[in-house]
């Protein structure tokens, strides 16, 4: 049997299958992942992760495609993670064929890996980040993070990537929503895609009124350019990898991709270990039937949950085997 030691090393000589059983036991919690991270972590740090997100039907997919195009004429190599909507029957990634992007699955320098949510929310997977970080550690140069159709309050995207797109298109409600909070603040560049389509120019002058409002407010030293595109016709494709690269060479020069990855890193680092908690406590739990029993004592009305919950707490925090 393959060891954890042996897998990395073959994910670290770029080898596709080596990198999709890391990803596989990242998606399944095996802790043989932890320890495959681990050994990775050193390789990480180099790719520019890209996100794009924006609502069901704005074309995120055909974008995704686009650009990797682009970056492969350029001779970069692309990771790609695509978060689809999960089926409630088996929980596997609705449109995980990835039909759009079938023209890159022979291409030795596209990686492309579909992701189903599994119910959380926050438009990714809850380990999404650590998938990207194993793309990153195979020697990606570019890892686009392309989210599941999202709302005005699903932003998770904000703790992956160091340039977010956020993908608008007329006729899907995005005129009304780019007045409102939430993922209209995450967006260092907005994407008018299908912008051949009525409704277009009303949309664009909608969201530069928005950014002019929160320029004014913010006093940001990056102000995000509105770009329009048609990914079916390759229309655009050109301004968007060069506003790409201007947010990057901003960042870079400003300093700000540092403190950008340290909170990163921080937020990361914090919900890493409120996992390794939560599956501690719940593996406690489960022993000799323990939650179930409190489940019906507090249904019984002879629990209250809040003291049972101080009380679990208390009783872990201060158990040798927990420190």
């Amino acid at each position: 049997m393959i060891t954890t030691e042996d897998l990395t090393k073959q994910v670290l000589a770029g080898s596709p299958r080596a990198l999709a059983r890391v990803i596989t036991w990242v998606e399944n919690s095996d802790p043989r992942a932890a320890k495959c991270l681990e050994e990775l972590h050193p390789h990480m740090g180099h790719a520019l992760i890209l996100g794009l997100t924006g609502s069901p039907g704005a074309g995120k997919s055909s974008l995704t495609d686009q650009i990797t195009h682009h970056f492969r004429k350029r001779d970069k190599t692309v990771g790609i993670v695509a978060v689809d909507p999960s089926s409630p029957f088996t929980g596997g990634a609705l449109l995980g064929d990835r039909i759009r992007m079938n023209r890159h699955a022979g291409d030795p320098g596209v990686f492309i890996r579909s992701m189903a949510t599994r119910g959380f929310l926050g438009g990714l997977a809850q380990t999404t980040d650590n998938v990207v970080k194993a793309m990153d550690a195979s020697g990606k140069d570019i890892v686009i993070v392309e989210t599941v159709g999202v709302g005005q309050d699903e932003i998770d995207i904000m703790r992956i990537a160091d340039t977010i797109c956020l993908i608008l298109a007329p006729g899907y409600g995005d005129i009304i929503q780019s007045m409102k909070a939430g993922v209209m603040e995450i967006a260092d560049i907005y994407v008018i895609n299908k912008s051949d389509h009525a409704g277009a120019d009303q949309l664009y002058t909608e969201v530069n009124s928005r950014i002019l409002q929160d320029t004014q407010i913010k006093k940001s030293p990056w102000t995000p350019p509105v770009v329009k595109t048609v990914a079916t016709e390759k229309r655009g494709i050109d301004d968007l990898v060069e506003a790409i690269g201007s947010h990057q060479c901003q960042l870079k020069e400003s300093g700000a991709i540092l403190e950008k990855r340290r909170e990163r890193i921080r937020q990361q680092t914090f919900q890493m270990i409120h996992f390794a908690l939560f599956q501690l406590m719940e593996k406690e739990l489960a022993q000799n039937g323990r939650l179930e029993r409190l489940v019906d004592a507090i249904i019984e009305r002879k629990e209250n949950p809040y003291r049972a919950m101080r009380e679990i707490v208390d009783e872990f925090i201060h158990t040798p085997a927990a420190r």
